[in-house]
């Protein structure tokens, strides 16, 4: 048996990258997981390659937008009206493949604050009531090793202050992890998080320019690519029994790249 066993996880942002990831190893762990993803090519692809490999009748797919409390709510009620209950939610989702790092206006900052954060906030509401319920459960939460890196390079003038969007909408996410453990520890419910640092993903490559890659690897204490294999085995911790008594807590996995205190 898997350190999962017939527990029911939604996986959002599952549809590539390190959420399939995810959602491929929580199968192997003998989970029922939900496909939680926005784009719905993305979506059947990702239910199209774990069926390949995992039973059809522990996958589904439900397209959800966790920037929209009603179909944060929608995806609650079809993951138990599939699997009868929710045990786990990792919130993995996040605008980062197509982030634009050069937008400092303030409408895309909240943007972006909308998916990133309050949409990780949302998710854990919608699933919150039936954990209480049955109980207790998990939530984990995704940051990012980029919450604790503020270095930038110099620039030649100053025209404006940066947005810092993608760092300060992650580090909100190890915000809220801390005071959701608060509340809902009386409930048998721990909320952790994770925060990668540089994974190998599309979304990576397409953002962080190639020549850039070999020296976010040597900055690192492991000196090699972290890979989204990686990071599966601290969610798999922080979503089974192992982790019972584990809460509030953020996880840096960056191959000690960021060591933050």
């Amino acid at each position: 048996m898997g350190r999962l066993q017939d527990k029911v996880a939604i996986i959002t942002g599952a549809g590539q990258g390190i959420g399939l990831a995810y959602a491929d190893r929580f199968l192997t762990e003998g989970a029922k997981v939900v496909v939680a993803e926005i784009s719905e090519e993305r979506g059947k692809s990702a239910l199209d390659e774990l069926t390949s490999k995992h039973s059809p009748d522990d996958v589904i797919f439900v397209r959800v937008d966790i920037s929209d409390e009603a179909s944060t709510l929608d995806c609650a009620r079809q993951t138990v009206d599939a699997f009868g209950t929710v045990d786990i939610l990792l919130n993995n989702a996040a605008l980062y493949y197509d982030i634009d790092n050069q937008n400092n206006s303030y409408d895309y900052l909240q943007q972006v604050f909308r998916v990133n954060l309050h949409g990780a906030w949302l998710m854990a509401r919608a699933v919150t009531p039936i954990m209480v319920e049955k109980g207790g459960g998990r939530i984990i939460n995704q940051s990012s090793a980029a919450a604790y890196i503020y270095m930038l390079p110099p620039a030649p003038e100053f025209t404006e202050v940066s947005a810092f969007t993608y760092s300060q909408t992650k580090w909100g996410v190890v915000g809220l992890t801390k005071f959701l453990a608060a509340q809902l520890g009386a409930y048998n419910i721990t909320v952790n998080c994770i925060a990668p640092g540089v994974t190998m993903t599309e979304a990576t490559k397409k953002i962080v320019p190639e020549e850039f890659l070999p020296m976010v690897t040597m900055m690192t204490a492991m000196k090699r690519a972290l890979e989204p294999e990686d990071l599966t085995g601290t969610a798999v911790f922080f979503a089974s029994d192992d982790a019972a008594f584990v809460s509030g807590q953020t996880l840096v996995v960056d191959g000690g790249g960021a060591m933050p205190a």
